[in-house]
């Protein structure tokens, strides 16, 4: 028996270098493998498709804690620095001089690149200059696209949150509904109050701002489902977020409303809501994108002088989802890159 193992391994070893031989054969006769293929292999499987240094991007955004949209952000930017080579370090406050304090730390440990949001420009505005004088390339995503290049930063990625509020005002007026609420999380928000803006441009019914304190989702709650009570006349509640819509799922439950309840931003549980119609609509900004089109474009302007948008914004929004289109992103919401 130990004979038979012995000519197996043999005949083993025998194939194995036919077969090597081979595949170096092939290899030299079509020139290997096309280096964009070898680069998705490696990204896929998590390691470096470059041989680029290895260089360090913050990014510092305006979150709060439990707003599962950064997390999508950060997917979409690991992803991104694991192809390239990048350390990615995170950091967030949902308080504008905090948020500030913290890019400024990034600054101190000369970083590479820095991706930051301007949902509160006017307590970004120094420190993004700080960084920018420092000679430290910075790329804001998600909110500021107006102060963007004003402020130095090379693009803006994200969507436009006026015409994505102008497409849900559209949306409204398509469903039939003629009194809106527009629900805002996080008051001094720039971005949420162009979105609400926006909407109310275009909508043909009346829409009325809601602020709510989104650090507290039992406020939320209470806050929508005092305002449903109060005003039976509201057939359309809009949330700015994905956690709140399930908050306004429950408030409008609990106060008997037959108000349709639509978001901005999608995540797992929300293409769940739409598919089983707890949800009339979503508006999806793409966040994975924004993460990894940030990391990405950095790593061009390091590696390559590049810079993309022509000193315009790259928009990765809106796009409207429904129950229709739910079906068809579960897969990707559920793997947290959609």
């Amino acid at each position: 028996m130990a004979r038979v193992r012995t000519g197996v391994r043999a005949l083993g070893a025998v194939l194995a270098a036919v077969l090597g031989a081979s595949a170096l054969t092939a290899c030299s006769s079509t020139g290997g493998l096309r280096a964009e293929e070898r680069a998705r292999q490696s990204a896929a499987q998590g390691r470096a498709a470059v041989d680029t240094p290895r260089w360090t991007v913050a990014m510092v955004t305006h979150s709060g804690s439990g707003d599962t949209f950064w997390d999508i952000v950060q997917n979409g930017a690991k992803q991104a620095a694991a192809k390239d080579n990048i350390n990615f370090l995170y950091a967030n406050s949902d308080e504008g001089q905090q948020q500030a304090q913290l890019v400024q730390s990034y600054i101190d440990k000369k970083v590479d690149g820095l991706i930051v949001t301007l949902a509160k420009p006017d307590a970004m505005k120094d420190v993004v200059a700080q960084a920018v004088r420092a000679g430290i390339p910075v790329i804001t995503v998600n909110s500021g696209a107006a102060e963007s290049k004003s402020f130095g930063a090379l693009t803006h990625i994200g969507q436009d949150e006026t015409i994505a509020g102008e497409a849900v005002g559209e949306e409204l007026d398509k469903r039939g509904r003629k009194k809106a609420l527009c629900v805002l999380h996080e008051q001094g928000n720039v971005g949420h109050e162009q979105r609400c803006a926006g909407a109310e441009k275009t909508f043909g019914g009346t829409l009325q701002n809601l602020y709510v304190d989104g650090t507290n989702m039992p406020d939320v709650q209470a806050s929508i489902e005092a305002k449903l009570q109060a005003d039976p006349a509201i057939d359309a509640v809009v949330t700015l977020g994905a956690p709140f819509a399930d908050a306004a799922v429950q408030a409008k439950r609990t106060a008997g409303s037959t108000a349709e309840i639509d978001t901005f931003d999608l995540n797992a549980k929300v293409a769940t809501a739409l598919t089983a119609g707890t949800l009339g609509f979503a508006v999806d900004q793409q966040p994975y994108l924004q993460g990894y089109e940030a990391v990405d474009l950095l790593w061009l302007h390091r590696y390559n002088a590049d810079t993309l948008g022509g000193g315009r914004p790259v928009l990765t929004g809106p796009q409207i989802i429904t129950k229709k289109d739910a079906a068809a992103l579960t897969a990707y919401t559920e793997r947290g890159t959609r």
